[in-house]
């Protein structure tokens, strides 16, 4: 599985554990948690069956503001996102953008933006401690 511009990782917990593990992880990476959409929930308030599927939103101001200064294009791609759903075999799985990928979708040159491999580093750690 597959999809430009994302890291996809297997969860070894379930959707609803994955979730609250990434939203913890970010926290105490100090990023701000914007909104958790629940697809899911959604789908079922107007009688339509979703298997769990979930978007944390989360940043850090210090790190995307210069990046949208430099392309201001790139906020329409943050604050970063994370989606957490399971598949049709029961499967876990966690995705989040390759913030190299941003950078170049949006003009930028990713070795001459410092705060794209702390942010790269951050969203290994988080979806690692979710994860794992």
């Amino acid at each position: 599985m597959s999809a430009e511009g994302l890291v996809i990782v297997a969860s070894s917990r379930g959707p609803r554990e994955t979730m609250d593990r990434l939203a913890a992880a970010v926290a105490a990476q100090g990023m701000a948690i914007a909104t958790r959409i629940d697809h899911a929930a959604a789908a079922e308030s107007v009688g339509l069956a979703l298997r769990p599927t979930e978007v944390l939103v989360f940043g850090n101001p210090r790190a995307g503001t210069p990046l949208m200064q430099a392309a201001p294009s790139l906020a329409i791609d943050l604050p970063l996102k994370a989606l957490v759903w399971q598949d049709e075999a029961g499967a876990t799985w966690l995705a989040h953008p390759d913030p190299a990928w941003l950078a170049r979708r949006h003009g930028l040159d990713p070795a001459n933006h410092p705060t794209l491999v702390a942010m790269t580093n951050a969203l290994v750690r988080v979806a690692a401690e979710a994860t794992g």
